[in-house]
């Protein structure tokens, strides 16, 4: 999936950002875009089918998806001025970011997830990734600004700037 969203129009708080020191302007900026991520990926788990079945064995459990949906930093595409976050299924190939051992039939093993998000030629898909983002982008924006608008003045008062809000 390429969905994502550029925000330009914040050159003055790029401009601001660049005056602040490089450690403080790069949790201001992970934050913010950390923030708009949690937005998209509690939509998406809240859009996730949940089986309520019978559960054949060796299947995972019921609720393993929502479980297996989380918000992570993409170390290689992010750099200084560049935060990328991803909202994505952890399945048994992806290893979780915060030391979770994933193994097959696991927790977080969540492989069926394309099935359910674009189908098979047997089942009609059931997007819940795709729509969660086209329905809370706008309010990912709004939890990003908001988080700046809290955050980066905060940081300025602690290196002694006089910040006017307006």
């Amino acid at each position: 999936m390429a969905d994502s969203v550029h925000i330009a129009g914040l050159d003055t708080f790029a401009q601001a950002l660049k005056l602040l020191p490089n450690n403080i302007s790069r949790r201001v900026l992970r934050g913010a875009v950390a923030a708009a991520g949690k937005v998209i990926r509690d939509e998406a788990k809240a859009r996730a089918p949940v089986h309520s079945g019978p559960v054949a064995k060796g299947h995972p459990p019921p609720g393993t998806l929502k479980r297996a949906i989380a918000l992570g930093r993409s170390n290689r595409l992010s750099k200084p001025g560049k935060e990328v976050y991803h909202v994505f299924v952890r399945n048994s190939a992806i290893a979780g970011s915060k030391g979770k051992k994933i193994i097959a039939g696991g927790k977080f093993d969540a492989y069926y997830w394309r099935y359910i998000e674009f189908g098979t030629s047997k089942m009609a898909a059931r997007p819940f990734l795709r729509p969660a983002f086209e329905a809370k982008k706008e309010a990912a924006i709004e939890a990003l600004t908001q988080y700046i608008a809290e955050r980066f003045p905060q940081e300025a008062e602690k290196l002694g700037w006089k910040w006017i809000r307006k």
